[in-house]
């Protein structure tokens, strides 16, 4: 009985062992970072002269630069962030998405009316940058009416 369980322990090592994938070492690294805030759309001014505003509280399209802000460095492919809707004062959605490129079908955040506020960790794929291009990341909040505020604190990144 003991052969037998040995026997059976070494079949499902060698089985783990052979299904086990090999490290990662495919065309893009992780790199982490500490912690960082991109963008906070609640510092706006009411002329939206402070960058990251958008249309104001409650805006549809805003586009966000990553690549050279926060360790995220030039040429980075993707980033993970945590996505912070605050003060929502009506239900709506986050979607975010490459600059430049057709908007997801899907949502990143969804929220109600009434949170403080709600988070959500992603992983985006950033745009290439251009010499036109100076936007790499797109956010689209539907909310309404009534308003809500983004924060994007990036994490770390794909390189």
């Amino acid at each position: 009985m003991n052969r037998h369980r040995l026997a059976v322990a070494i079949a499902l090592l060698a089985l783990s062992a052979a299904s086990a994938p090999l490290f990662a070492g495919g065309p893009y690294q992780y790199h982490a970072v500490t912690p960082c805030r991109v963008a906070d759309t609640r510092a706006c001014s009411a002329n939206n002269t402070t960058p990251y505003c958008g249309t104001g509280p409650g805006f549809g399209l805003v586009s966000f630069t990553f690549q050279g802000v926060c360790g995220v460095p030039s040429g980075a492919t993707a980033v993970t962030l945590n996505a912070t809707i605050v003060q929502a004062t009506a239900a709506g959605f986050l979607k975010l998405f490459p600059a430049g490129t057709t908007e997801p079908l899907v949502s990143t955040l969804n929220f109600v009316a009434g949170e403080p506020a709600l988070a959500n960790g992603a992983i985006v794929p950033l745009s290439a940058l251009s010499v036109s291009q100076t936007t790499d990341l797109t956010a689209r909040i539907a909310v309404g009416p009534g308003t809500a505020y983004l924060v994007l604190d990036v994490t770390g990144y794909f390189q």
